[in-house]
């Protein structure tokens, strides 16, 4: 076994991962069994580096004081003083050693140019994203690398233009060939065109044909069963209706003018304009954040509504007419989207949607960010229409209740519901900005996964608990109301704080209220956070999504299993997507992830799963 090289304590220089700069850290302790010396950085970072990442300080003192010996000014002072302006005849009888003297002076300008290095926080952890779902295309290092070759040529022609050691028309000659080596930097790196989806997900062919008839099925099995006086499972299956029935145009007309009237809020000019993430050509798209701003213009409009008397529970009089007409609509949104990603470029296709088999790239979205004009339609369709209908339906039940039953106040069990569930969504809608670093949004693309999922799904199955204690009424004591509140407050926090805690380490790892989370580097460039909540488990967003869920369910009481389904059909999504993330991140991160799950053994629930 190898002795060690640097004791504790000692300070020397080390490597900061993806990068050829040099910083001065501490040794704190070496691991025998992985040859890894752990250092801490001057700004509080703690990282593990090879011994072949480090050196001593000695080396880099002795390179400085050979540089600074010899230092561009000084020479510049001591020839004007030894040499007039007008005694151009030495100067040329000369020139042999003064181009040798300017390539000297060249190479230490470089010696000096690296030695000049900047603080870690200032420079380079921005680079760290520190996510460990994250699902964007692994082509970071390759990228660096190419910067880096370009980088010393650069760095050594703005030092001379600094110390003006050329003339004037040499300098406009070297502004045009540093001007075409960017334009070749950005083209060697942003042309790189998305590859062909080899791993297939979701049964592959097979299953995602089978998905999209088995998804509106369950939807509308689901409203059938919960419009029976016996929801049992044992009543299976439920009558059927007519098909007349199931379709009204007034319904379908009604349901278009809230897409569309969703769609006129998202349009307004109010609320910040943000950037994404970076697209696998570079690239960032702009997106508004007015997601709150919609849903109080909603809520006055819904107010402005009820105040003139209107029937709102004529929303549950037609609701299985709604979700079949959702349904269709989202069908009929999936084939547009399909048709117009025939035509997209290349480098816009979903990197997980790319298959050939159109029944596959239809299912999971072909192409990744579809937009007319400045509208993008998957962000629109993420939070808008599906989300705040969720609310307007829950309202919609509530008063549904107080009607049928005679109720002058809506039960404890239905305020319950409402009350969890609204401040999901208000949540949701308050941190709008968080969902552009989401696995729907960077990877997926939209196609009628997402398409139903946001249209259909969401408002129907999620107000699944509201719609049940309409004809399912649940008395519940105020202990049991304020125990199943507290349950509800414990998964929210872990929620909110979680992806709080993921997202400001995203936006800015080098903020010092972040300074006690350590991270574990990558060859990316990115670093996956290792202590706070994502030291906990892997996952503790999911975590508290999970436990939220539980705790809307309970006000329906245990006479039924139906109104357990969003709970127990969220655990096996969460895992699903789990596993999802799981094998993206390994093929991405490698070795670091490895180590990220040994120093984190736990996905989901902690000491169980």
């Amino acid at each position: 076994m190898p002795n060690r090289k640097y004791a504790d304590g000692e300070v020397v220089m080390g490597r900061w991962p993806g990068s050829v700069l040099y910083y001065e850290v501490q040794v704190t302790s070496y691991d025998d069994a992985s040859h890894l010396y752990t250092v801490k950085y001057k700004d509080g970072t703690e990282l593990a580096l090879k011994e072949s990442d480090i050196r001593s300080q000695s080396s880099f003192k002795q390179r400085k004081s050979q540089s600074s010996s010899s230092s561009p000014s000084r020479r510049s002072r001591s020839r004007s003083r030894s040499r007039s302006p007008g005694r151009p005849a030495k100067g040329r009888r000369r020139s042999s050693s003064h181009s040798r003297e300017h390539k000297d002076d060249k190479k230490k300008i470089i010696q000096e140019t690296t030695l000049a290095l900047p603080k870690p926080s200032e420079n380079n952890t921005r680079r760290y994203n520190g996510e460990p779902d994250s699902t964007e295309r692994n082509d970071t290092s390759s990228k660096l690398l190419e910067q880096q070759k370009l980088k010393p040529d650069v760095e050594v022609e703005r030092v001379l233009d600094q110390y003006s050691l050329r003339s004037r028309r040499e300098e406009k000659k070297k502004e045009e060939i540093y001007a075409e080596k960017k334009i070749f930097e950005t083209i060697k790196i942003t042309e790189k065109p998305s590859s062909k989806t080899k791993e297939l997900e979701f049964g592959g062919r097979f299953g995602t044909f089978t998905l999209i008839f088995l998804l509106p099925a369950t939807v509308l099995y689901l409203l059938l069963m919960c419009k029976q006086d016996d929801p049992s499972l044992m009543n299976f299956p439920p009558p059927l209706p007519t098909l007349e029935s199931l379709w009204e145009a007034k319904v379908f007309g009604v349901f278009l003018l809230w897409f569309f009237f969703q769609a006129l809020f998202y349009l307004l000019p109010i609320g910040k304009v943000v950037e994404g993430l970076p697209l696998s050509n570079g690239r960032k798209l702009q997106y508004r954040i007015n997601g709150f701003y919609a849903f109080v213009l909603t809520a006055a409009a819904i107010g402005t509504l009820l105040y003139f008397q209107f029937e709102l529970h004529y929303l549950y009089d037609h609701f299985i007419q709604f979700a079949v007409s959702a349904a269709a609509f989202s069908m009929v949104l999936s084939i547009y989207l399909y048709i117009r990603s025939l035509k997209a470029p290349e480098e816009d296709l979903a990197p997980g949607g790319n298959s050939g088999y159109l029944v596959y790239d239809f299912f999971t979205g072909h192409e990744l960010n579809p937009r007319i004009g400045s509208f993008d339609l998957k962000y629109f369709c993420e939070l808008r229409p599906g989300l705040i209908g969720w609310v307007v339906i829950n309202l919609a039940m509530l008063l549904a209740e107080m009607k049928i039953h005679n109720q002058s106040m809506p039960s404890l069990s239905m305020i319950l519901v409402n009350s969890f569930q609204l401040l999901y969504v208000v949540d949701a809608l308050w941190n709008e900005e968080a969902v552009l670093t989401t696995m729907d949004i960077i990877h997926d693309g939209f196609g009628f996964m997402l398409a139903f999922g946001d249209l259909v799904w969401v408002p129907f199955v999620y107000s699944l608990q509201a719609f049940y204690l309409v004809g399912h009424p649940i008395a519940i004591s105020w202990p049991t109301a304020a125990a199943i509140t507290i349950l509800n407050c414990i998964g929210y926090y872990i929620f909110r704080s979680a992806n709080s805690q993921k997202n400001n380490f995203r936006r800015n790892p080098a903020d010092p209220k972040l300074s006690y989370l350590k991270v574990i580097p990558t060859a990316t460039g990115k670093g996956l956070l290792v202590t706070g909540w994502w030291g906990f488990v892997r996952h503790p967003n999911y975590l508290g999504d999970i436990i939220m869920a539980l705790a809307w369910s309970l006000p329906c009481g245990f006479n039924h299993i139906l109104p357990y389904f969003y709970v127990i059909y969220f655990i096996c999504l969460l895992v699903h997507r789990e596993a999802r993330d799981e094998h993206h991140c390994k093929k991405k991160y490698g070795l670091a992830w490895e180590r990220y799950c040994q120093r984190v053994p736990y996905r989901i629930f902690p000491y169980i799963y």
